[in-house]
């Protein structure tokens, strides 16, 4: 029985592709998972694999035709073997801008099958965002690299059930809630709005697949083998890794194995009743009163997202206070923005005992300071109190790696550990729990191996929190200033005073920046606002490169948009701003 081969998804706005080139022509042997045809968009190049072993029957589409997502292009005569998965989908590298004429370039070949006991210049351990992008960057630089998984997929907790995913349905709750409010303020009228949570459910997977299968192909590409397995430090003189029963010795090996969530002492997380941020990602249904503990980012992240599709939501939180290490003036104005939105909060309480039931849960609270305790009912309860290093069954003590009391690995500035050839970066290292944070120590760690002098700049490390408005911060917090004795100035502009903002009905929020007293060197900057997570790039450059809150004050910005509040904010620094 033929087997069809088929145009597979290349991403949500592409909807048809070029063949560039034939990797086999009718007739053809094949194996299953080997690549038959390329295809080229303006965005991506992919290439399109067997479903199946067989002879490849006649081509339906020649050389330079386009075709249409799902088209059938070509089929497997006598085919037999596993079914594979779609072809991976990934962005065009920044640095290249696309031909305006595609040419019939071969796609990219795996790198070959790794052979037992075979050696790398480099393994590194976990391919999430800082695992992938150091295998990546090292085999651009010219090392024979492999990346350990033990998921079905690439991309981490991130991109499977973290960022990509959480965004994804942050998105699609705030179009709802557009579409159900705020829509009708801009003379759009909807009678009816309804909600297939399934569809958006299906959405979100869509959006993941095609990320995990971007950095599959970037692998492939950028020829990193996967070893597929869970990986162990093997303890010896000669770095080793251990995957599944078989071992691959290493010049260098870089432990990037991530974190995960912290669990509430004495409450079960059944991700039924009782949730992580990966069982909140699944809900079927909208909750009816869905209880958050913690108010960080994962919390209020997700926490918006429900309460958007209908949920009223309470977060719990043990300090008395959201946000713990924002700047508190960012922190006070975004918790009222909340609470007008419709988020309950109840801080400085700490949950003590959860009692599940077929109906819900029921929450029994206390003062943190001590008190009377009280009890809450919710449908589900999201526990969202943080993230811990992994690193069981690493293996890293029996290797001699070194942890500190939190069970992070501990490194020097160059990412080395106790072990020589062993480094660290990511989660499971100090420091903030970003994705991206863990990408610049990737390519820094990468770099250094090759003979390169890799850095990050921990100053200039961005935290988003992606609710709306938007959350962003960047550099020192007026808390962190006055506690080091050091002098410094406030410029502050509110979105209420922006044209963009007005037009968009988005005026909630404000930008605020702090520069040293003597020198005006910019120390800190901070958003709450529309587009917060884009327009801190900005700062973040300023901040990179020694800037001041003049050399901001006199950059031309166009009119109108969104970053005329960060200019108006700079230029506030002195007191000279322009619109209030």
């Amino acid at each position: 029985m033929a087997i069809e081969i088929k145009v597979p998804t290349l991403g949500e706005s592409v909807t048809s592709a070029t063949i560039a080139r034939w990797l086999k022509q009718p007739g053809d042997s094949v194996a299953a998972d080997e690549p038959v045809a390329s295809l080229e968009t303006d965005k991506v190049n992919v290439d399109v694999p067997a479903p199946a072993a067989g002879r490849l029957g006649a081509h339906q589409a020649g050389e330079g035709d386009e075709v249409e997502v799902g088209a059938v292009i070509a089929t497997i005569e006598d085919g037999e073997g596993r079914a594979a998965a779609p072809a991976p989908v990934a962005e065009a590298p920044a640095a290249k801008a696309p031909e305006a004429k595609p040419t019939a370039a071969a796609a990219p070949k795996a790198a070959p099958a790794p052979a037992p006991g075979e050696s790398f210049d480099l393994i590194v351990i976990g391919a999430g965002p800082g695992g992938y992008v150091c295998a990546i960057r090292a085999a651009q630089l010219g090392l024979k690299v492999a990346c350990v998984e033990k998921r079905d997929t690439l991309g981490g907790t991130c991109l499977n059930i973290g960022c990509i995913p959480s965004k994804a349905l942050l998105q699609s709750s705030e179009n709802y809630h557009e579409a159900t409010g705020s829509f009708a303020k801009h003379g759009i009228v909807i009678d009816k709005v309804g909600l297939d949570l399934a569809r958006m459910q299906a959405r979100k997977a869509e959006v993941v697949e095609a990320n995990v299968k971007g950095v599959e192909f970037l692998f492939r590409k950028n020829k990193v083998t996967w070893l597929k397995g869970t990986g162990r430090l093997v303890p010896g003189d000669s770095p080793a890794v251990e995957v599944d029963g078989t071992t691959y010795g290493a010049k260098s090996i870089v432990i990037a194995t991530g974190s995960d969530s912290i669990p509430l002492p004495g409450i079960a997380i059944d991700e039924r009743r009782i949730v992580s941020s990966t069982g909140a990602l699944e809900l079927d249904a909208v909750p009816r009163h869905l209880v958050v503990v913690g108010a960080g980012v994962i919390g209020l992240e997700l926490g918006s997202v429900w309460h958007r599709l209908g949920a009223e939501v309470t977060v719990v939180e043990f300090l008395d206070r959201i946000l713990p290490g924002t700047d508190d003036e960012i922190a006070t104005a975004f918790q009222r923005i909340l609470g007008k939105q419709g988020l309950k909060f109840r801080l400085g309480q700490k949950v003590t005992k959860a009692e599940t039931t077929d109906a819900g849960v029921t929450l029994t609270l206390e003062p943190a300071k001590g008190g009377e305790p009280t009890t809450i009912e919710a449908d589900i309860v999201l526990v969202a109190i943080g993230r811990r290093a992994v690193t069981d069954g690493l293996g890293a003590k029996e290797a001699g790696v070194a942890l500190d009391s939190r069970g992070r690995i501990t490194v020097d500035s160059h990412y080395a550990t106790s072990v020589p050839g062993i480094y660290a970066i990511g989660d499971v290292i100090e420091g903030p729990m970003l994705a991206h944070k863990a990408e610049e120590e990737g390519v820094a760690v990468a770099e250094l191996l090759a003979g390169q002098s890799g850095h990050v700049n921990y100053e200039a490390i961005p935290g988003v929190i992606y609710t709306w408005p938007e959350v962003a911060t960047v550099g020192a917090t007026e808390e962190n200033l006055k506690s080091q004795g050091i002098a410094y100035k406030v410029g502050k502009f509110p979105f209420t005073a922006n044209g963009r903002a007005r037009a968009m009905e988005a005026t909630d929020g404000f930008v605020k920046i702090l520069a040293d007293k003597a020198t005006d060197r910019l120390l800190g900057a901070h958003i709450v606002g529309p587009d917060a997570g884009a327009l801190i790039a900005e700062l973040v450059t300023a901040l990179e490169f020694g800037a001041s809150a003049e050399d901001v004050a006199r950059i031309c910005h166009a009119h109108p948009t969104l970053s005329e509040a960060v200019k108006e904010a700079a230029l506030a620094v002195e007191g000279r701003a322009l619109h209030i």
